[in-house]
């Protein structure tokens, strides 16, 4: 199935475009959606800046809430916007828990039926939509970050950790750190992976670090301390001492009386936008 222009929105001088086309990984349609600023409307190559949602979101929710796009757009940076899992895969108890199944992909392959089949979100985000961008956009193929928040934070990490040559910048939003050694991960990876935790390690950015794979750039992480999830399922203290005891550079911010929300990332999307810009290089408009 060629890829299909499903919407075509002016946004901030660029566009705003979702497409669906036939994923052979994930073996199901899939959707994401495009930022394209107006350099890159105008035939110049841009960089290009992923972005990863956290638990039942979509791939709108990040460009629609975040305030993003306006920052892009000064900064001349492509969006990409995956969706958080696989759709439609009729696995029975799919859609019954919201944080496994359907927009809870954890951004990982999965290993075990009946998930094995269409959750691999992991080469999805690594391998398939990159070369399919490169196909519908002009791109230089080296100039790709990362972001996310939440589970997409914990996407962001770990992507960029295992494959520092294509994910030149990360930055991550309240993110899951240690998967492996709290509940929301502990529930995805058993299910997903099985009982190996040396697997399970393979997605875990603070067991990466701890195994020595570090990152070149350095990783920018903001955390608000009133988030109802800081203590028992994101724990930041973690890879910040994995950061430190594994040389990989890394600023942790905290912000008092933020929470998980939303409004807590545009307090502070605009600083990652920058982050992002300076590494990989972006232009002014």
């Amino acid at each position: 199935m060629k890829p299909e222009k499903i919407t075509d929105q002016l946004c901030y001088g660029g566009s705003v475009t979702c497409w669906r086309h036939r994923s052979e990984v994930l073996g199901l349609d899939a959707q994401f959606s495009v930022f394209q600023p107006a350099q890159a409307l105008r035939g110049e190559v841009v960089p290009v800046l992923f972005l990863l949602a956290g638990l039942t979101c979509t791939h709108e929710t990040f460009l629609q809430k975040s305030t993003i796009i306006a920052h892009a757009a000064e900064h001349g940076l492509m969006l990409v916007a995956p969706d958080t899992s696989p759709r439609g895969a009729g696995i029975a108890g799919e859609e019954e828990s919201y944080d496994l199944g359907t927009g809870a992909g954890f951004y990982l392959d999965a290993l075990i039926a009946p998930w094995d089949r269409h959750y691999r979100m992991g080469s999805y985000i690594d391998s398939e939509l990159p070369a399919l961008l490169k196909r519908l956009f002009t791109l230089d193929g080296t100039s790709f970050g990362i972001m996310g928040h939440s589970m997409g934070g914990h996407g962001a990490l770990v992507h960029g950790l295992r494959n520092p040559d294509l994910w030149r910048s990360i930055s991550a939003l309240a993110p899951i750190v240690h998967p492996s050694v709290v509940p929301w991960g502990e529930k995805a990876f058993t299910a997903y992976l099985g009982s190996d935790r040396d697997i399970w390690a393979q997605w875990d950015a603070v067991s990466l670090l701890e195994a020595g794979r570090v990152h070149p750039a350095s990783i920018l992480i903001d955390q608000g301390v009133a988030d109802p999830f800081l203590a028992q399922e994101l724990r930041p203290d973690l890879i910040e001492n994995a950061a430190a005891a594994a040389g990989q550079p890394l600023t942790l911010r905290y912000h008092e009386g933020y929470d998980h929300s939303y409004w807590f990332i545009q307090t502070v999307i605009r600083d990652h936008v920058a982050h992002h810009a300076r590494l990989l290089g972006a232009s002014s408009r």
